[in-house]
């Protein structure tokens, strides 16, 4: 391996002479399978379930599969460099951490381990709204390492108002807000289960120790009923928001402001002409609308749209190297990871998220080289056949 890569896979190979192997799941397709073992079956089905009968979840996956990788053949990959700036950020390998909430039902260092690790590999982190660690306990686990920040729009203003606030305080350098969970879905698994972390108080420490959400307290829950969790229903999401509401938070926010849920080339226009600074192509890891477009398949036209004028970003059905590069091959800066390194701390905490973020970018890198591709510059659609879909002409 070139020394200007860390090489996980040497590593690996060199400890095995002495009878020692991973204690995680090299085949990163195998996470999901490993870490249910590890969790509660109301904790699994939270975290890997989606909505409805599961269609959109199943054809994200599905949408990297359609596309298939064209290696080339004698390119000089000896020196390769995959490091990238997105939106001020410096990433040695193009992807962040995704924001996902409650993690403490994956594990009991929760969100803190998650920034430790990633702090320790410079991977950036998204963290979610609904952490169940507060917003600056996380921020001095991650210590120096990069953080977005990722809200959730509450209903009252100036709620929303003192949560970013709270994030630029604590050192988050971007704003990315969440356009398609105003609401949550219909999700089968959580029903059937009768499990939602929230009305057991896991997910709303950033509003518990929110100073303005406190305040709106008073005179809640003279019937026994928990005030925190019943001020978290009336508040959580705003089903009112338009378009015309996006200044409220360049009013609020000095950094670069992401929406994440595009899956429309018409919307990222329209984010474009509002002056956000980029987008995350996203379906909510089919956790939100079932029978949704996939997201991989959404992002070649909306990249085409406005990849000059806005930073696109990816997420949803990345669980490998190779479905990395598809997306940066179709258009993405950068892509985001959620499942799998939720699935990494189930199965061993901090030192599980590690292991993720270690083989992910291994992967990832071998697979550029191997592939002939020494630079992010030489990624594009012709790296790439896309193979019809089951069933179609």
């Amino acid at each position: 391996m070139s020394q200007q890569l860390e090489s996980y896979q040497d590593e690996i190979y060199l400890t095995g002479l002495t009878g020692t192997v991973p204690d995680f799941p090299a085949d990163l397709s195998r996470l999901e399978e490993a870490a249910r073992a590890a969790m509660t079956p109301q904790a699994y089905d939270y975290v890997a379930g989606s909505a409805g009968a599961e269609d959109t979840a199943r054809e994200n996956l599905a949408a990297f599969r359609r596309w298939r990788i064209v290696p080339r053949m004698l390119t000089n990959v000896s020196t390769p460099s995959y490091a990238t700036t997105v939106l001020g950020t410096q990433l040695t390998v193009p992807f962040l951490l995704a924001p996902v909430g409650v993690l403490a039902i994956a594990h009991p260092d929760a969100e803190a381990a998650v920034a430790q690790a990633a702090a320790a590999q410079r991977v950036p982190i998204v963290l979610s709204t609904v952490a169940s660690t507060a917003m600056e306990a996380v921020a001095a686990a991650n210590g120096n390492g990069q953080r977005w920040y990722q809200l959730y729009w509450p209903k009252d203003r100036t709620i929303a108002a003192s949560l970013l606030g709270r994030a630029q305080a604590a050192g988050f350098s971007v704003l990315v807000v969440t356009l398609d969970s105003r609401m949550l879905a219909w999700r089968p698994r959580d029903l059937a289960n009768g499990y939602l972390p929230f009305l057991r108080r896991i997910g709303i420490q950033n509003y518990l120790s929110d100073p303005a959400f406190r305040a709106g307290l008073a005179g809640l829950a003279d019937d026994g009923t928990d005030a925190a969790v019943l001020r978290w229903t009336q508040i959580f999401g705003d089903t009112s928001l338009t378009w015309d509401d996006l200044p409220f938070l360049r009013q609020h926010w000095n950094g670069p402001i992401v929406l994440k849920g595009i899956l429309s080339a018409s919307d990222a226009l329209r984010a474009a002409a509002a002056g956000l600074d980029g987008i995350v192509v996203s379906n909510h890891g089919g956790r939100q609308v079932d029978g949704a477009i996939g997201a991989l398949d959404a992002l070649p036209a909306i990249a085409e749209a406005v990849g000059s004028r806005l930073t696109v970003l990816f997420d949803s059905g990345i669980r490998t190297g190779p479905d990395m590069l598809k997306a940066l091959a179709l258009g993405a800066r950068a892509v985001l990871i959620g499942r799998p390194y939720v699935y990494g701390l189930a199965l061993g905490g901090e030192a599980g998220v590690r292991h993720v973020l270690r083989a992910l970018r291994q992967d990832f890198e071998l697979t550029m080289r191997l592939s002939g591709l020494s630079r992010l510059s030489d990624l594009g659609p012709d790296c790439l056949h896309r193979e019809p879909a089951a069933g179609r002409p």
